[in-house]
C-alpha cells in the first residue's frame, strides 16, 4: 500500500518516490506510488493537484481514486505516464492544498460550534478551496442568547474560536479506543468503516474530536476569518450554513 505522506506530514509539498504501478497504455487506470503526499479525496474534502516531474518531462495529477489495497493518481488528459520503477518527484499545488485544510479545519470548528451550543448532528457537506456548506439536523434556526440574528451570532462564535489558537492534533487510535469517545461522530448518518482496527480522529482542543481523514491546519488560528454567508432551509429538518474564508 501507499504509504500516505499526507496523513504523517500535512506541510510535506515535494518528495522523492517510486512509481510501483502503470499501465502507460491506459492513462485512465491511474498511476501507484510507493509514498505520496497527494491527499485523495474523502470526507467532502476533493484530492489534491500537483504534477509528478521525471526524466525531464512532467505529469500533472488532476484526480485520484481510491481502492480498498490502493490510491491510484489520475494524470491529465494527454499527460505522459511514467513506468513501473520510474523515479519520480511528487509536487502538490501548494495553494490548493493549503486554503483546503484551512476550509476544511474552520468546517469542523463550525460543526463543534453548532454541536456545544445547540445539540445539532452533521447531515451533509462539501468543500472547495475557500468555500464550503454544512447541513445540520436543525428544525428551526436558534435563537441566539446574544439577541444577534442567529447567522451573526454563529459566525462570531466561530470566529472566537478561531482566535483562541486552539492546537489541532491528528491521531491514529485502536478502534476501541476511538469509539470510546463520545463525540466521535457527528455525522448523523455514519459510522467509522467497520472493517478497520484503527481510526483517524483529529481533536480541535477543547472544542471538536472526530473521526476524519482528511488534511488540517496546526491551530485555529491559521485558519483565518471566517464568514458566514448564508443560512438556508432544506426541507423541514435541516438548515444549510454556507461559510467562506475572508483572508
Amino acid at each position: 500500500m501507499t504509504e500516505r505522506l499526507d496523513w504523517a506530514d500535512p506541510t510535506v509539498r515535494e518528495w522523492d518516490c517510486t512509481v510501483v504501478w502503470s499501465d502507460p497504455g491506459d492513462p485512465e487506470a491511474g498511476i501507484v506510488l510507493d509514498r505520496s503526499a497527494f491527499y485523495p479525496g474523502g470526507g467532502g474534502q476533493p484530492p489534491d493537484h500537483g504534477v509528478l516531474l521525471w526524466e525531464g518531462v512532467q505529469t500533472r495529477i488532476v484526480d485520484a481514486r481510491r481502492s480498498p489495497d490502493e490510491l491510484y493518481l489520475l494524470p491529465a488528459p494527454g499527460d505522459p505516464v511514467p513506468a513501473a520503477g520510474t523515479t519520480v518527484r511528487g509536487a502538490i499545488d501548494d495553494a490548493r492544498r493549503s486554503s483546503l485544510m484551512r476550509t476544511h479545519s474552520g468546517l469542523h470548528i463550525l460543526c463543534g460550534t453548532v454541536f456545544r451550543d445547540f445539540g445539532a448532528l452533521v447531515t451533509g457537506g462539501n468543500m472547495q478551496p475557500g468555500e464550503a456548506r454544512m447541513d445540520f439536523n436543525l428544525p428551526e434556526v436558534p435563537q441566539a442568547k446574544s439577541g444577534k440574528p442567529w447567522k451573526q451570532a454563529l459566525e462570531d462564535a466561530v470566529n472566537a474560536e478561531i482566535a483562541a489558537d486552539r492546537k489541532i492534533v491528528a491521531r491514529v487510535l485502536p478502534r476501541e479506543e476511538a469509539l470510546a469517545i463520545p463525540t466521535l461522530v457527528r455525522t448523523q448518518d455514519a459510522l467509522p468503516p467497520l472493517e478497520s482496527p484503527e481510526i483517524r480522529v483529529i481533536d480541535i482542543v477543547g472544542l471538536d474530536v472526530q473521526a476524519d481523514g482528511g488534511t488540517h491546519v496546526a491551530s485555529t488560528k491559521q485558519v483565518g476569518r471566517v464568514e458566514v454567508v448564508k443560512v438556508e432551509s432544506k426541507g423541514r429538518q435541516n438548515r444549510r450554513v454556507r461559510i467562506r474564508l475572508t483572508d
